[in-house]
């Protein structure tokens, strides 16, 4: 396992938020940031405030890298329409991200070691990049001799969450097809999320 996945409750308690919605956060236990100066809580500036929308955003993909992070903030701005709502369109379309929502892992950070082992499929293909972009009507599904394994069964299981309308699933085959793109109101976020700060905070 990762630092960046042996950390990621740190993200919850250091932007103040139960960012994945999970009952294990130790937020729910402790709600104030790590650390001896955890429990002290500033007023943020307008760039606090900014960053901390960044930090939100990318820490609720599986703690996305600064670098690969500004390339989608780029190519938001590249395509027609509002950069906030493509940006989320994006980030929904990375194949870790599809196989969490779609059930097929219980987390993001999950999801995307998922995806690198080669457990996934898209188009009948298997691909093990987790940034790889899911098409309009591409179908994801598990490999074969994946479907059995007991981290697929217990996410599929799971109530913590739904699915989103944008996508098809049949948790029987362990496939679902991706319909269309997202919106920000699509989004099941358990936390507010605000693309439009972290815009600002990169076209500053």
């Amino acid at each position: 396992m990762t630092k960046r996945a042996e950390s990621k409750y740190k993200i919850n308690r250091r932007l103040g938020v139960n960012l994945w919605g999970r009952a294990k956060s130790p937020l729910a236990k402790r709600e104030y940031g790590p650390g001896q100066h955890g429990q002290r809580r500033k007023k943020p500036s307008d760039f606090g405030v900014q960053l901390m929308a960044k930090q939100k955003l990318k820490g609720y993909y599986g703690n996305i890298g600064e670098k690969q992070f500004r390339k989608y903030y780029e190519e938001a701005v590249r395509r027609k329409g509002d950069t906030s709502e493509n940006l989320i369109e994006l980030l929904e379309r990375r194949l870790d991200a599809v196989v969490y929502r779609m059930k097929f892992a219980i987390t993001p950070f999950a999801a995307r070691q998922f995806v690198s082992h080669g457990h996934v499929m898209v188009n009948g293909k298997r691909v093990n990049v987790a940034s790889y972009l899911v098409r309009d009507n591409d179908v994801v599904e598990v490999r074969e001799k994946s479907k059995q394994l007991a981290m697929v069964l217990d996410a599929a299981q799971s109530g913590e969450r739904d699915t989103p309308e944008y996508l098809e699933v049949d948790h029987r085959a362990m496939r679902g097809r991706f319909l269309r793109s997202p919106k920000l109101s699509d989004v099941p976020y358990p936390v507010q999320m605000e693309p439009n700060l972290v815009v600002e905070f990169y076209s500053r």
